[in-house]
């Protein structure tokens, strides 16, 4: 919790931009660790977080559907040759498999690796004690505002993505 006024920081642009940028770079760290821990491109890594927060399924927000590799190219902004490379070091590695669907053998659905999952959480959990280190000095209601907040950004980037034009760095 925020002890004092002075503590708080001005909430103007330039404020959340340079914050964003450092916990971008932050998160960009951890993640280009783990993908060289496990000898995975960085994009690799990308693809996994793609597959692990597949698109929502029913009313829970941690029930997810398979992802497809159609799904994860357009996530990605990559071509279809791109995504098979990168699902064929995913799956070669042993972090996803490959499951045809029992009513269209056309479709393909990725699933993230029971063991795979669990190599990931052992290395994020210590990324995961610092979450919970943040959110401790928050209160219930400030961090309300803060998944609010984050659900907003998240909308925002994907908006951004999808602009013809706009954020198409990776082809």
């Amino acid at each position: 919790m925020v002890d004092s006024l002075s503590d708080v920081p001005p909430t103007d642009l330039q404020t959340f931009a340079v914050l964003l940028r450092r916990l971008t770079s932050e998160l960009s760290n951890v993640t280009h660790a783990f993908a060289h821990a496990q000898g995975l491109h960085p994009t690799d890594v990308q693809a996994l977080i793609v597959i692990l927060d597949g698109p929502a399924a029913g009313t829970s927000p941690t029930e997810r559907q398979p992802v497809t590799p159609g799904m994860l190219r357009e996530h990605l902004g990559l071509t279809s040759g791109a995504v098979s490379a990168c699902l064929g070091r995913l799956e070669a590695s042993g972090h996803i498999r490959r499951v045809r669907e029992a009513a269209d053998k056309r479709v393909v659905h990725l699933y993230y690796e029971p063991k795979a999952r669990e190599l990931a959480r052992a290395f994020f959990a210590p990324l995961a004690q610092a979450t919970d280190t943040a959110r401790s000095q928050f209160t219930d209601e400030e961090l309300q505002t803060v998944v609010r907040f984050l659900a907003a950004m998240n909308t925002q980037l994907t908006l951004l993505r999808q602009r013809p034009g706009q954020a198409d760095t990776q082809n």
